[in-house]
């Protein structure tokens, strides 16, 4: 039986509700819409016009594959983030809306710096980088990152949203030592790995299944790319600058420590919209 477009949409939203999916009305939307091949405007005007049975079918598809665990993000092949379109493979974590926090964060203080340097560190998508380039124009950004498949996205972010003379891609180990001819920068930012590696068993299945592990694995406390990046990556940051991070659920504190017994000053910690700390900032002293 021939099925309108509207009446598609609200099944598989009632379908992605039934199984406990916050955002139904969001993932049921951008499931449809990438289905049909309709834009998000298409769909609202032409909402009252049928499926055709092919159309149909792959939208079904699609939601079997979502309600197996798969992420809508995944199953699309993009995501947003802070207002940018992102190309989004299993090769890097799906962008998060906790992390727009850290990129208002950022974006706020460059923007008083007017022309700086700043480093995306585990850049992955490049979604931070790329959004403090696109709203502080005035910015030059490196997105630096160990993962072929992560630079890949990185090189194709970068055109999709016309930052080509504002971002560059550059591979980089955050646990390792910087070549210092990469600084210097005013800025870094990074949301590195921060799962304790005895916890990614335990996250939800469509994060532990289909993520990429190397991207969420912060060693044995979660920890480990913390200390590497206040220890050694403090060298390619001018004295004044300032480090931000994202940090997970109850870490706040022990990186605010992290980052004091590494030379960092005024360190402090900002909440997400649901009152999580979510991210950690300091300035770098001139002497620890």
């Amino acid at each position: 039986m021939a099925i309108t477009y509207n009446d598609l949409y609200l099944d598989v939203r009632q379908q992605l509700r039934d199984i406990g999916v916050e955002a139904a009305t969001l993932e049921a939307r951008e499931l449809v819409c990438f289905g049909l091949g309709k834009s998000r405007e298409e769909l609202s005007r032409d909402s009252r016009l049928y499926a055709a049975t092919a159309q149909e079918r792959r939208v079904r598809e699609l939601v079997s594959r979502r309600m197996a665990g798969e992420p809508v993000a995944y199953l699309t092949g993009e995501w947003e983030f802070y207002g940018l379109p992102l190309d989004v493979t299993p090769e890097v974590l799906i962008p998060r809306s906790d992390t727009e926090v850290l990129a208002e964060q950022a974006i706020a203080y460059v923007r008083k710096l007017g022309e700086c340097r700043v480093l995306d560190l585990c850049a992955g998508s490049g979604c931070i980088g790329l959004a403090v380039a696109d709203k502080a124009p005035d910015v030059k950004v490196v997105l630096g990152e160990l993962s072929d498949g992560a630079l890949k996205l990185c090189r194709q972010n970068i055109r999709r949203n016309g930052l080509s003379g504002r971002a560059v891609p550059v591979q980089v180990d955050a646990l390792g030592l910087p070549d210092p001819t990469l600084g210097p920068f005013q800025c870094i930012v990074s949301n590195p790995p921060y799962i304790p590696s005895g916890d990614i068993g335990g996250l939800d299945g469509s994060v532990r299944d289909y993520e990429p592990h190397a991207a969420l694995d912060g060693g044995p406390d979660g920890l480990d790319f913390y200390r590497s990046i206040c220890e050694r990556w403090r060298n390619v940051l001018l004295p004044g600058g300032r480090l931000y991070f994202e940090v997970g659920i109850g870490q706040a504190d022990s990186v605010l420590r992290i980052m004091h017994r590494h030379g960092f000053g005024d360190v402090q910690i900002v909440d997400d919209l649901g009152g999580i700390p979510r991210v950690v900032f300091g300035t770098l002293c001139t002497e620890i």
